[in-house]
C-alpha cells in the first residue's frame, strides 16, 4: 500500500514558468519591453516600487494553480529585487496595483475575460490592454470591488503611475509625468549617444578655450619679459 503524503505549504511547488512564450511576435515583445523598461526608468529612484515583465503572480498561498503572468506588473510598496515569481503572501500581501497586457493575434476574447476577472478578484487597481497591430487601447479602473472600463482612454493619466496615454492613428504614445515620451531601447540608446556626443563636443570646446587662455597668458608673459630686457618696467604701465 502506497502511503499518501499530505500536501502542506512547505512542499507545494509554485512553478516559475507557465510554459507559455513571453510574446508571440516581435511587435508584441517590443511593446512589452518598452513599457517595462520605461517604467523601471521612471521609478528607478524609488526603492519601494517593483516592476516586472512576464512574472508569475500567485495571489493565494497553497493554490499554485491560481496564478497569472501579466505582460507587465507594477507593485507599489514592495522593494526592488530579483524574484522567480511574485508570491503575494511573501510580499506583505500586497497585490500588483497596475498591470499591462499587450495583445497578439493569438489572444482570444475568452482568455482576456478570464484575465479581467482574475485581476478584478485579486485586487488590481488599473488594468491596461494595448493591441499594437490594430492600434487599440483599453483601460479599466477599480471602482469599489469591480474593474470598470475607462470610457475615453485617449489622453488618460494613470492615477498610480501618473503617465499619460495618447492614441494616434498609427500607434500608442506614452508620456512620463515630465512630458518625456516612452522610448524603445534603440531610441534610448540613440538619445544616450546624442547626449554623449554633445558632452564630448562641450568638453572639446572647454579644452580649446583653456588652450587659448594658456596661449594668451604665454604671449603676455613673453611681452613682459621683452619689456624688462629693454629696461622698461611693466609696472609703470599697469599702475599708470
Amino acid at each position: 500500500m502506497v502511503q499518501q503524503i499530505p500536501e502542506t505549504s512547505t512542499n507545494i511547488i509554485y512553478p516559475e514558468s507557465d510554459g507559455q512564450p513571453m510574446a508571440d511576435n516581435t511587435l508584441q515583445f517590443r511593446w512589452i519591453v518598452t513599457i517595462k523598461e520605461n517604467l523601471e526608468i521612471l521609478f528607478s529612484l524609488d526603492e519601494n516600487v517593483f516592476v516586472a515583465g512576464d512574472l508569475l503572480w500567485y495571489p493565494v498561498e497553497g493554490k499554485p494553480k491560481v496564478c497569472q503572468a501579466p505582460d507587465v506588473l507594477v507593485v507599489f510598496g514592495r522593494p526592488k529585487g530579483e524574484r522567480g515569481s511574485y508570491r503575494q503572501w511573501e510580499e506583505n500581501n500586497i497585490a500588483p496595483q497596475v498591470v499591462f497586457e499587450i495583445l497578439s493575434p493569438g489572444n482570444r476574447p475568452q482568455e482576456m475575460m478570464r484575465k479581467l476577472l482574475f485581476y478584478q478578484q485579486y485586487g488590481v487597481e488599473e488594468y491596461y490592454i494595448y493591441d499594437p497591430q490594430n492600434v487599440e487601447f483599453m483601460g479599466s479602473l477599480r471602482v469599489d470591488e469591480h474593474l470598470e472600463e475607462i470610457e475615453n482612454p485617449n489622453g488618460w493619466v494613470s492615477p498610480r503611475l501618473q503617465i499619460r496615454f495618447e492614441l494616434t492613428e498609427n500607434t500608442l504614445e506614452v508620456y512620463r509625468p515630465d512630458g518625456r515620451k516612452f522610448l524603445t531601447s534603440v531610441e534610448l540608446n540613440q538619445r544616450a549617444e546624442e547626449e554623449y556626443q554633445r558632452a564630448e563636443e562641450a568638453l572639446a570646446q572647454l579644452e580649446e578655450e583653456r588652450t587659448l587662455r594658456q596661449q594668451e597668458q604665454q604671449r603676455y608673459q613673453a611681452l613682459i619679459e621683452r619689456l624688462r630686457e629693454q629696461g622698461i618696467d611693466p609696472e609703470q604701465f599697469l599702475n599708470g
